[in-house]
């Protein structure tokens, strides 16, 4: 004999809400995000250099380490919890305190001796300049009735890449 079940058609999305959960959100009744210290990036870059911007709200310029190793650049940092946290009763805590450490491959060699880094406002901008044999190039292009490789009136300048 055969017996029916009633279909429940949410059920199927419980084990997704739980694969969510753990994946954002740590283990279940965890209660802490691991993502939430992870400071947002973008990478940009010109002709001339490498720009990399992180959101860093609530940490101060003296709590930033900035290093570029073997074409990579760190962020480390420390967002600190101000004393009078301490003496408050909190009805609800859901901004994070401690260390964050964010790494980011750079698209083209870049000569960090010559990196600027300012903070504003909870941003950090990083500019590196990229290195000398990486930068764009004018190169001549040379006519086929040139003679003894001296250019003509009809040489252009084009642009290329290394």
């Amino acid at each position: 004999m055969r017996t029916l079940v009633g279909w429940d058609p949410f059920a199927e999305f419980a084990g997704v809400s739980r694969v969510f959960e753990r994946a954002f959100l740590g283990s279940p009744n965890s209660g802490t995000r691991r993502f939430d210290l992870t400071p947002a990036i973008d990478l940009s870059e010109t002709d001339s250099e490498v720009v990399v911007k992180a959101s860093l709200p609530g940490v101060k310029a003296e709590d930033v380490e900035i290093s570029v190793n073997d074409g990579i650049l760190t962020v480390k940092g420390e967002k600190k919890s101000d004393d009078k946290t301490e003496t408050e009763n909190f009805y609800r805590r859901e901004i994070r305190y401690g260390s964050f450490s964010r790494s980011v491959p750079l698209p083209s060699r870049v000569n960090h001796e010559q990196a600027v880094a300012e903070f504003n406002d909870g941003v950090l901008t990083v500019t590196l300049p990229k290195a000398e044999d990486v930068r764009p190039k004018q190169i001549k292009i040379r006519s086929g009735a040139q003679t003894n490789g001296v250019g003509d009136k009809n040489d252009e300048l084009v642009g290329a890449r290394n």
